[in-house]
């Protein structure tokens, strides 16, 4: 037998001069068998380091033990974050996990779908693009007993369980903080209207305007599209506008960046200008210069709870009478990049 040589159950079974299905049984703990020859087998087996094939147990179990996971872009910090917590668990749970990425594109999410689901995979987590409005390619997998857990970019009417963070009340902390360093003209950058997180951080915002008695103004109120050179254009238009906002609150990381980005080549200070706080899920938001005002996301414990939520499902293969939402807490790290030191301005309510 060679170094190379992959020791088999039928390799065990000569050596005892035994039938295979003996040896088979007794590898998966069956009692049908004398004790005294389990053992022995038992015995043999590790003494020969055999390792079951896991392309053989996959086809017996009709699971392969992989997950599938569809991101925006992996460079995304909050993306990378969260996958590395979906990796954490699935290891642990003896699953490996099959990544790949939408860029923010609908039609490639669709193509990476039906990739990812011909390889097999027992499920797939996923955090929609900024395009996708129709979910029928996810139907169509849960469908075919591909269970899908969302987390973040979530579709309401999906059968699927759900991890998401209080996005309304990150955004209302965020808002609510501005207006405290006497910020009231504070404009909001967002992306597609149609996301459940926009909808529910617009919301906040405008909550906590009104909170403070202060007037939304729907030309503050800006959707950017998601490639550089759409939300660098109305950055910039914002910006140079007669009616320039005091302060910006943007909800996802890049419009942050590109708020910094924008500003600078126009010669405007932060804050002492223009004001920033958002969304952002980057370790570097503390060492920018000035550091930046940031509402932080539980980024690796929702890709835990991601995972544990899809791989109970796979493992149980049952559908839920009833689909689990897990909304996790956010926090507002206040840094140079919203401090104004004004009087603050008093809420008309409580």
């Amino acid at each position: 037998m060679g170094p190379l040589h992959d020791i088999t159950i039928k390799d065990i079974a000569q050596r005892l001069n035994v039938s295979v299905s003996t040896v088979s049984r007794a590898l998966r703990g069956s009692t049908d068998i004398k004790k005294e020859t389990r053992e022995l087998i038992l015995q043999v087996a590790s003494d020969l380091n055999y390792m079951p094939n896991p392309i053989a147990l996959s086809l017996k179990d009709k699971k392969t033990k992989v997950i599938g996971v569809m991101v925006q872009e992996i460079a995304n910090n909050y993306c990378s974050a969260t996958i590395a917590g979906i990796e954490e668990y699935a290891n642990k749970m003896g699953y490996q996990v099959l990544i790949s990425q939408s860029h923010e594109k609908y039609d490639l999410e669709v193509i990476n779908t039906h990739l990812l689901a011909s390889r097999r995979i027992d499920g797939m987590i996923i955090t929609i693009s900024n395009e996708t409005k129709n979910t029928a390619h996810l139907q169509e997998l849960i469908d075919k007993g591909i269970p899908v857990v969302m987390f973040d970019r979530v579709c309401a009417r999906l059968p699927s369980h759900k991890v998401v963070v209080d996005d309304y009340e990150g955004s209302y902390n965020a808002t609510q903080h501005l207006i405290q360093q006497g910020y009231e003209h504070i404009a909001h950058l967002t992306i597609s209207p149609g996301l459940a997180i926009t909808q529910n951080r617009l919301k906040g915002y405008k909550d906590a305007l009104k909170t403070y008695g202060l007037i939304t103004r729907k030309e503050w109120i800006i959707h950017c599209d998601f490639n550089l050179a759409g939300m660098e254009n109305s950055v910039r238009k914002l910006l140079l506008s007669p009616n320039r906002p005091r302060a910006i609150l943007s909800s996802v990381e890049r419009l942050s960046m590109v708020c910094l980005k924008i500003m600078k080549q126009l010669d405007l200070k932060v804050p002492d200008d223009v004001a920033i706080a958002g969304f952002s899920d980057n370790p570097v938001s503390s060492f920018l210069s000035p550091t930046l005002t940031a509402v932080t996301q539980p980024t690796f414990e929702i890709g835990q709870h991601a995972a544990a939520l899809l791989i109970n499902q796979i493992e149980t293969k049952e559908t839920p009478k009833e689909y689990t939402t897990i909304q996790l807490k956010t926090t507002l790290d206040i840094r140079e990049s919203s401090l104004a030191g004004k009087k603050p301005v008093n809420a008309l309510q409580a």
